[in-house]
């Protein structure tokens, strides 16, 4: 492991096993390493200056790389149909609140690697995007530089967190290993949740009544150990279902 600055530590993880537990790999050098690929980027952020400059980043350092841009969440989710390798979020932005509208990229996304550029440091927040298996949180203050080292981080399959959330990362991976079966139905159910859609919406989507769809999603939030809908739909992305 590799510190950063102002205690935020870059972890690396075996390559085969995403979250493999290897804590002793070094952070990718962006300067000692070969550049990792990038074929396509979504940059999601309601300011339009932010949102540019990190495309002009994002391009000097992988100029073959479609970049994609959004405003809004539900502009983001819209993009992320597209399916980039990397997605890079600013939280607040219009259309959702932060934990809803990450799931929603994610569930739009399920391959994509997700980065937080965030200037927020809450921990309810973050524990909640852990939990949601976003790859890494980047303060708004980190240089270029160190930046891109983080973005590389990432797409090698290796984290960029909080050393104070990273241990929680752990154990939210290893709680995730010996979460409760979910039928394919309930999985059904889960991702249309995630995307925002009612329980009659739902019914409707899916050819059941709204009392079916009730009980599914109960059902669903119970298998995921989640409370609510949100953070069932933050527990299934975490898990790989949606």
């Amino acid at each position: 492991m590799a510190d950063g600055p102002d205690g935020w530590i870059g972890y690396g993880f075996n390559a085969i096993d995403v979250f493999g537990m290897s804590l002793g790999t070094e952070l990718v050098s962006s300067t000692a390493a070969a550049v990792v690929p990038l074929h396509r980027c979504l940059i999601a952020d309601d300011h339009p200056l932010l949102r540019d400059s990190l495309a002009m980043l994002i391009t000097a350092r992988w100029p073959a790389a479609e970049v994609l841009t959004a405003g809004s969440f539900p502009d983001a989710w819209s993009r992320a149909a597209e399916a980039p390798d990397l997605c890079i979020l600013d939280l607040a932005m219009p259309g959702a609140d932060p934990l809803a509208g990450v799931a929603g990229v994610r569930a739009a996304a399920p391959d994509s690697r997700i980065v937080i550029v965030t200037g927020s440091d809450e921990d309810s927040v973050l524990l909640g995007l852990v939990a949601a298996g976003i790859a890494g949180f980047v303060p708004k203050r980190l240089p270029s530089p160190l930046l891109l080292a983080a973005i590389e981080l990432v797409l090698a399959g290796g984290r960029y967190l909080p050393d104070r959330l990273a241990e929680i990362a752990v154990e939210n991976e290893q709680s995730r290993r010996c979460a409760a079966p979910v039928t394919p139905r309930q999985v059904e159910v889960l991702r249309l949740m995630a995307a925002g859609l009612t329980n009659k919406a739902i019914a409707k989507a899916l050819g059941v009544s709204p009392a079916t769809v009730k009980t599914h999603a109960a059902l669903a939030i119970s298998a995921v150990g989640a409370t609510n809908r949100t953070d069932a739909a933050i527990r299934a992305a975490a898990a790989g279902l949606i």
